[in-house]
C-alpha cells in the first residue's frame, strides 16, 4: 500500500538548511571583501570605516545570496509539483 503525501510547495528540510548555510557563507565572504576593499582604498582608515565596509559587504552579499536561494527553493517546489502530476 502506497501512502500519498499531501501536496506542498515547502522544500525539504535539507534544502532549507543548505539555503540558510549558503546565505551565511555569502555574508561572511561579502564581509571579508568589504573589509578588504575599504582597507585597500583608504590609507590609515579608522576601525569605524573598516567596520562600515565589513557591514555593507555582508548585508549586500547576504541579501543577494538570499534572493538566489529563494528562487532555487521555489524552483524545487515547482519542479516537485510538476513531477507529482499524474501522467
Amino acid at each position: 500500500m502506497v501512502t500519498e503525501r499531501p501536496l506542498s510547495a515547502l522544500p525539504s528540510p535539507l534544502a532549507r538548511v543548505l539555503a540558510f548555510v549558503s546565505i551565511l557563507v555569502g555574508g561572511v565572504a561579502g564581509a571579508l571583501i568589504g573589509y578588504a576593499l575599504v582597507d585597500i582604498q583608504a590609507e590609515n582608515a579608522s576601525d569605524v570605516i573598516l567596520g562600515v565596509g565589513l557591514l555593507v559587504g555582508a548585508i549586500v552579499t547576504a541579501g543577494g545570496t538570499a534572493i538566489v536561494a529563494i528562487l532555487v527553493l521555489r524552483a524545487i517546489g515547482e519542479w516537485r509539483s510538476i513531477s507529482d502530476r499524474p501522467s
